[in-house]
């Protein structure tokens, strides 16, 4: 007779919560991690406030996944978490995850936020998870790719560059001739010119016809 293994069980949410308020991420990540085996159903009463409760931890890789979590099992408390990790936590780990998360709630809600974080955060890895959340969403208004776009090309890190380099390709090849379409072609122009190669080879892809 097949005898029940632990990963046929059924997390118990009351060891789960022990974990993660340990704080110690050896306990916590796999706590944290369980909690997607937990059914919908529990998701207000049990899931949320252990996610919340693993954002509240000193060791950031643990509020990093905290807020990944909060980006799948989503609710207004999971919403507010996030708007304040994205703009006040220390860890520039923990503020890009928590804008991915936000994003995951539709780019209607989560743009006025998202632009304001893009704006003042200067951390490169902020700055690619929101260039990198919003570039492939579909239906998207191109005025605010070519905001992103505009910033993410004056910013001194490469990498940033490049990713705005691509949401103006982005808007060329999906707005063609129109006003959005133009005014990004003019913006990538002069990246050919750009001391990062990177940057180079994403603005000439962006201008081929």
């Amino acid at each position: 007779m097949a005898s029940s293994t632990p990963e046929q069980t059924a997390p118990n949410p009351e060891e789960l919560r022990v974990a993660i308020a340990s704080g110690d991420p050896v306990q916590a990540m796999p706590a944290l991690a369980k909690l997607r085996a937990l059914p919908d159903s529990d998701n207000d009463s049990v899931v949320i406030p252990l996610l919340i409760l693993g954002s509240e931890q000193q060791a950031f890789l643990v509020r990093s996944l905290s807020c990944s979590g909060l980006g799948y099992r989503r609710n207004e408390q999971g919403w507010e978490v996030l708007t304040r990790l994205v703009s006040t936590d220390e860890d520039p780990n923990v503020r890009a995850e928590a804008a991915n998360a936000l994003a995951s709630y539709g780019v209607e809600r989560s743009w006025p936020l998202l632009r304001d974080s893009f704006a003042k955060d200067g951390a490169w890895l902020v700055r690619c998870s929101i260039l990198s959340a919003l570039a492939e969403q579909p239906g998207i208004n191109p005025s605010w790719l070519l905001d992103l776009g505009r910033q993410a090309i004056a910013d001194a890190d490469g990498t940033v560059r490049v990713s705005g380099a691509e949401i103006l390709a982005r808007v060329v090849r999906e707005q063609g001739g129109d006003a959005h379409g133009s005014e990004a072609r003019g913006l990538l122009q002069p990246l050919q010119q750009d001391a990062d190669h990177r940057v180079v080879a994403a603005a000439l892809n962006g201008l081929q016809p």
